[in-house]
């Protein structure tokens, strides 16, 4: 072999290696999570104290969070829950190109993690036990609190995979578009139980964070 050819076959070789990484860079990742919430996470109104009913309906919040069927183009499967935490709406894929669309609130653990999870478990009128962080910041809370009404967790819960990641309900509806500084995803209690009624324990949820 010449010195040109091998000259050829190194710069050659060079610019495989270099295109390798670039796909490296560009490929999704399935699943990632991030042990800590955005730095710039603001909370956009202050926790609602629990054991109060707001209501259930959607009737009163900003039309752009009410329940609605919508244009949406997608090619996961019908029946996938897509999260867009940063717009605040969770979609229910329908078919290619529609989706029902509710409109959620978040919490600080909704900035924590991107990716794939299954909805693993399905309670309706959940219990609610203040995780020890949240104590801490405000230690008149209950150590625990049944379900009902006027429990944080509303109407319905389903448990996303082996985490602590929760689609909710609220007693509190007009958290609903906003970002609270503890919480999952919540929806009214009529929509969370109607999406409630509409999945089934193995539904993928895809969450987004942009």
């Amino acid at each position: 072999m010449g010195r040109a050819e091998a000259a050829r076959n190194v710069r050659r070789a060079a610019w495989i290696g270099a295109a390798l990484f670039l796909c490296l860079l560009a490929a999704p990742v399935a699943a990632k999570s991030r042990l800590q919430p955005p730095a710039d996470f603001q909370p956009t109104m202050d926790d609602v104290p629990p054991g109060v009913d707001h209501g259930n309906a959607d009737d009163d919040l900003p039309e752009q969070f009410q329940r609605r069927a919508v244009f949406y183009r997608s090619q996961h499967p019908v029946g996938t829950i897509i999260i867009e935490t940063a717009e605040r709406h969770l979609y229910l894929i329908e078919s290619e190109t529609r989706a029902l669309r509710y409109g959620i609130g978040v919490g600080r653990e909704g900035f924590t993690r991107a990716g794939l999870l299954p909805i693993s478990r399905k309670v309706e009128w959940p219990d609610w036990k203040p995780p020890p962080d949240l104590i801490e910041r405000q230690p008149y809370l209950p150590r625990f609190m049944a379900g009902g009404p006027g429990n944080p967790l509303g109407a319905r819960a389903m448990i996303l995979g082996n985490t602590d990641y929760r689609i909710h309900g609220t007693n509190a509806p007009e958290t609903i578009g906003q970002a609270l500084a503890y919480g999952c995803f919540r929806l009214v209690n009529d929509d969370v139980i109607d999406l409630y009624d509409r999945v089934a324990v193995g539904t993928r949820v895809i969450l987004r964070q942009n």
